[in-house]
């Protein structure tokens, strides 16, 4: 058979080179349009401000559109959740992103890391009290996991929790928690003494004495999203507040790597908002009496964004299909973390240069996706943590230790 003529092509399309649309199906397209309308119609007018101002005002209006979205909690099933694909949930993530981080990050949290530990891990009746309110965006959740002194070795938490009669006492502090101050439930990991596994997760309810959560103020990166202290000070909870399906490391792990998941797509919308953001500026802006995107060295920029971003978008298709196929190993996310957000953050300081002292401006998305990146390229592991899970994914040696 002989190849199609160049005539039956086509045409090249800047903003999918590489036809990764032909990846999608129907229902793949409608989601990923309808998140992208929302995102347009919410959050892009008035992001910047909000960017300006160190807060995101509407995030409880906010969390209940994205509940009627379909986007709390989208890859789980039942409990007025969506049951959509990895793929599907990746696009929303990748549409988010491309706003702010800051909204990404409270459907991460909520979805990923809140509503998948008590999806996988709860009872029937924790699941039952907390996951339909949560889905419909209802109720906001968080995850309490890194503290003040601890963040990459979770292990040596210093969050305690002892039985008293049957009840829990919970006493410790957790750190860069988002959603922490909106939140009508935390999902917080501590240790106990308990022969069946020293660490344990609780669902501790917002209003329980003893349980503060002051927002932490003065941030350069995530400004337009809420991150807070946890504070638990004999914070009592009866026995059916711990989640009954998991004990050790491997519960808050699990809920890490279905987050870091989202975070592969996500970061690619930062980068793609970034790119677009140069490649139109370029054709417009006139230097030495023609558009700089006329100049060879901005077409080399211009070229090299392109290849990384659609790269990443690639990459995060293949990762959605191994998860959708049950077959994602977490050094896989690693894999794609490590990557994505490494060539988003260059993207965006490429784009910068584009722009010029434009790119410094909040009139333009460039620097603010970058500062916003810094913080997701800690966040969910450092680079060095995944680093060395693909090193000794490798060498079968382990240097963490």
């Amino acid at each position: 058979m002989s190849a199609p003529s160049a005539a039956k092509l086509p045409p090249f399309d800047p903003a999918d080179p590489l036809g990764l649309d032909d990846l999608l199906d129907p229902e793949d397209l409608a989601i990923r349009d309808t998140v992208r309308a929302w995102a347009t119609d919410r959050v892009l007018p008035h992001i910047a401000e909000w960017y300006e101002r160190g807060e995101l005002p509407v995030i409880r209006e906010l969390a209940r559109e994205l509940g009627g979205l379909g986007a709390l909690g989208m890859s789980l099933t039942g409990y007025g959740c969506a049951g959509a694909t990895a793929v599907q949930y990746g696009l929303a993530c990748l549409e988010l992103e491309a706003a702010d981080s800051g909204i990404r990050s409270l459907v991460s949290v909520q979805g990923s890391l809140a509503m998948y530990a008590i999806h996988r891990y709860g009872s029937d009746e924790q699941k039952q009290r907390w996951l339909p309110a949560m889905a419909a965006g209802e109720i906001i959740g968080c995850f309490g996991l890194t503290e003040p002194d601890h963040g990459s070795d979770p292990a040596g938490m210093r969050m305690y929790a002892k039985r008293d009669g049957g009840d829990w006492v919970l006493n410790g502090r957790k750190m860069w928690i988002t959603n922490g101050s909106v939140a009508g439930v935390a999902v917080v990991w501590a240790r106990t003494d308990d022969a069946e596994g020293g660490i344990r997760g609780f669902l501790v309810p917002a209003d329980t004495p003893g349980f503060s959560a002051p927002e932490i103020r003065h941030k350069w990166s995530l400004r337009a999203s809420v991150t807070s202290e946890l504070v638990l000070d004999d914070v009592r909870l009866p026995a059916d507040a711990v989640l009954p399906g998991v004990s050790g490391l491997r519960g808050p792990l699990s809920c890490l790597s279905h987050a870091r998941y989202g975070i592969v797509w996500g970061s690619m919308g930062a980068a793609r908002a970034s790119f677009e953001s140069a490649l139109s500026y370029a054709t417009s802006r006139e230097q030495f009496g023609r558009p700089i995107g006329g100049f060879q060295l901005t077409q080399a920029k211009l070229a090299d964004m392109a290849l990384e971003l659609h790269k990443g978008i690639l990459l995060a298709h293949h990762l959605g299909r191994r998860m959708d196929a049950g077959r994602l190993r977490a050094e896989q996310i690693s894999f794609g973390k490590l990557n994505n957000v490494r060539e988003a953050i260059e993207i965006c300081r490429t784009a910068r240069t584009v722009l010029g002292a434009n790119g410094i401006s909040l009139e333009y998305p460039v620097m603010r996706h970058a500062t916003n990146l810094e913080s997701v390229l800690t966040y969910e592991g450092t680079v060095e943590m995944h680093q060395l899970v693909l090193g000794k994914a490798l060498t079968g040696l382990d240097a963490f230790r």
